[in-house]
């Protein structure tokens, strides 16, 4: 592999100007189809084959006048004052005719006709039926839904829009910016060069660019959940930024030991880039595997990732280069251009004074190291997962108004709407099984009431209203969604659906598959390392390590965004469980980034310790040459991560959180502090590995051993290549 990216990264230093032209064309060609071709992205998440999710498809095809978004307004008096009077009755009245007659709306109805007045008359619901579902709802019409009621906002009355229809795609905006202003500096600082900073950063930008151009050119012909693009954004960036980084740190070491531009090129991306393929793989295959689970929307988010990821590999193995070309000598700081290499000048940096301490100290900082993390990862076990609702929005937001306003005057129950589909093969037959369904229902302890049974034109789909007393995510409504399917089992052919019902059904699914999925990535690790290192304990010291990694992340995440310890710093206005694919998502993507880290730091170590170091100097060494450059990607991966924390919504919000605290624990902790501790203790029996499956395992070379032998046979022993 070394051999065949050195070749790969001469040719693109010699032919830099018709590499950027064509990258240039693909960005180009890229968005110019998204312009053309791209389409709407789904706010909802489908489960087919749970029970909610069939109760929406048959409701689809026999009442599809109920199979659209709903829209609640929520009105309030004055304190003091009744909605019944003649004059705030008239005002909620002309409130429902004007959103009856709103685009896209099916009818709204009186809340006095419908009983939707609270107990004390100051509250009041108008249900408002729109056409089609959230996602397809069009944002003129759901901005003329919001701006609905100004009469009765003139006639005193507070009004408020809620309801599945104010579900909006997660907008990118300002705020991650700051990521990547944090990520240049740590560049600059990194690199002392404006032109290296630069020119890694529009690599990335070039890379990540042409991956979300590609990915909405295909939104018209597949379904694109709004959070996908966002983590295709997220990871795009800061891998693009961190490949990018190692092969120009490689190239500017090679630049100081002597070598001409052309050749410390080839050679970066020979070595460093072997490592970049590897770690990408790592994280394209971790992605790419959450298809198993076989979950359609969590399916769409790793394979847009995944390939947003591919394209940042590909670009750093040949734009890079190129645009190494274009730098020359400038790629490095003013002092050190044209100095003469003076290798007993050199003094041992941070990362080889670390690594003598945590070599001498191992068996401390490995018990520390396992301790903290281990009680980190504590609050984990009561980790709860359910889908967003407007109870956890920003408090700033109509949708989170409308949400505490109907709790004040109805109960939380209110805002978790069930939905009871009833279908049979006459009206008459559907109109008993639903009132046998409704009696049986209204008997579950914490059912606060059942409206009557509403049935299509043809009388074989009846539609049932079920009130819990419970919010939607509280544990005592997803025991009574239980228990309710549990009930009606035996009374025909009843489902159970409704917003709240579908987040159930979404969060057992994937809890079902999360020890699944976790085994799978473990086992993809311990192979995956096996065959790079060539070493049996080296891979399961890793993947005890990102297990150490998930629990601590897992338990933090927890503490802050379900209990809600300093979630006051971080603008979370309420806790709450944890969104459903939160857990699964980022077992996938701190593994390749794990792996990254892995790679970086311990291949160094493999090379020197196959080129004749003892153990304890070839961990020294790895983690001496190694340490500045991972604290940088690093430091990097953080800022990115941690500016999609500024964003209102939650669900991007809880990632951008875990995503940056994973990256710092995995980093500086688990693999700059316990590993080089573990392979100091284990010393050469790190790298063991049995002489049968040494035979079977194939050499891929990571650490350019090849590459050495190739450019040996080309410069004859003696000769000085310039």
């Amino acid at each position: 592999m070394a051999t065949l990216l050195y070749r790969l990264g001469r040719a693109s230093f010699r032919h830099r100007r018709l590499v950027l032209v064509l990258w240039i064309a693909v960005l180009a060609a890229l968005g110019a189809s998204a312009a053309a071709f791209s389409g709407p992205t789904a706010s909802n998440f489908t489960m087919p084959g749970t029970e909610s999710q069939r109760a929406l498809d048959a409701l689809a095809e026999q009442f599809p006048q109920a199979a659209g978004a709903t829209g609640t307004i929520v009105v309030a008096a004055p304190e003091g004052q009744a909605l019944t009077s003649a004059d705030n009755r008239a005002a909620i009245q002309a409130l429902t005719k004007e959103a009856g007659a709103l685009p896209g709306v099916v009818a709204a109805v009186d809340p006095f006709q419908a009983g939707a007045v609270s107990r004390d008359g100051r509250h009041a619901l108008v249900q408002v039926q729109f056409a089609e579902t959230s996602d397809k709802v069009t944002d003129a019409q759901r901005t003329a839904y919001e701006n609905s009621g100004k009469s009765a906002r003139a006639a005193g009355l507070r009004v408020e829009h809620g309801g599945e229809v104010m579900t909006t795609e997660p907008e990118v905006g300002g705020t991650e910016a700051l990521g990547v202003a944090v990520a240049a500096m740590v560049l600059v600082i990194t690199f002392g060069s404006l032109v290296a900073a630069g020119m890694t950063l529009l690599n990335a930008l070039i890379g990540v660019g042409a991956g979300m151009a590609g990915l909405y050119a295909l939104s018209s012909t597949i379904e694109l959940t709004s959070t996908a693009p966002v983590l295709a954004l997220m990871l795009g960036l800061a891998v693009g930024i961190d490949y990018s980084l190692f092969i120009t740190s490689r190239h500017r070491q090679n630049l100081l030991d002597g070598l001409d531009p052309e050749d410390a090129a080839a050679r970066a991306v020979g070595t460093a880039g072997s490592a970049v393929v590897f770690a990408g793989a790592t994280v394209v295959i971790a992605l790419a595997g959450l298809a198993v689970v076989g979950i359609p929307f969590l399916t769409v988010m790793g394979l847009a990732a995944s390939g947003t990821v591919a394209l940042a590999v590909l670009v750093a193995i040949t734009l890079q280069p190129a645009l190494l070309g274009f730098a020359g000598l400038r790629i490095l700081p003013r002092k050190q251009r044209g100095a003469e290499p003076d290798p007993a000048a050199a003094r041992p940096g941070f990362g080889f004074r670390w690594a003598y301490v945590v070599t001498r100290w191992r068996v401390p900082f490995i018990v520390a190291g396992v301790l903290v993390l281990g009680g980190l990862a504590v609050p984990a076990a009561q980790m709860r997962l359910a889908l967003p609702d407007a109870g956890t929005a920003a408090e700033d937001t109509t949708a989170r108004k409308a949400y505490d306003l109907t709790s004040e005057g109805f109960g939380p129950g209110f805002n978790g709407r069930l939905a009871a589909v009833v279908t049979g093969e006459s009206a008459e037959a559907t109109t008993r099984v639903a009132q046998e369904a409704a009696a049986a229902m209204q008997t579950v302890k914490g059912v606060v009431a059942v409206t009557p049974p509403q049935l299509n034109a043809s009388g074989t789909t009846a539609l049932l209203g079920v009130i819990p007393a419970t919010g939607p995510t509280d544990e005592a409504t997803e025991t009574l969604v239980h228990d309710i399917r549990a009930k009606v089992k035996d009374i025909g052919d009843v489902s159970l659906t409704g917003q709240t019902a579908v987040g159930i059904d979404v969060s057992a699914k994937l809890s079902d598959a999360l020890p699944v999925y976790l085994l799978l990535v473990v086992g993809l690790s311990v192979l995956l390392l096996m065959l790079v290192f060539r070493s049996v304990l080296v891979p399961i010291k890793a993947a005890l390590g990102f297990l150490l990694t998930v629990g601590s992340t897992f338990g933090i995440t927890v503490a802050v965004f379900q209990r809600g310890l300093l979630s006051g710093l971080l603008g979370v206005d309420t806790p709450g469980p944890l969104v459903s694919f939160l857990p699964i998502l980022l077992i996938g993507i701190l593994f390749g980034l794990a792996m990254d880290y892995q790679v970086f730091l311990v291949s160094r170590m493999r090379e020197d310790f196959v080129h004749g170091d003892t153990a304890r100097q070839a961990t020294i060494s790895g983690m001496g040459h190694g340490a500045r450059v991972v604290t940088a990607a690093a430091l990097i991966m953080i800022s990115v991560f941690g500016g999609f924390v500024l964003m209102d919504d939650a669900i991007i919000k809880s990632m951008g959180f875990a995503l940056a605290l994973g990256v710092a624990v995995d980093a500086f902790v688990v693999r700059m502090t316990i590993v080089p501790a573990v392979m100091s203790l284990l010393d050469d029996r790190a790298w063991w590995l049995p002489r049968w499956l040494s035979r079977i395992l194939p050499n891929v070379d990571i650490e350019g051993e090849g590459l050495r032998e190739h450019l040996d046979r080309e410069v004859p022993q003696g000769a000085v290549r310039v």
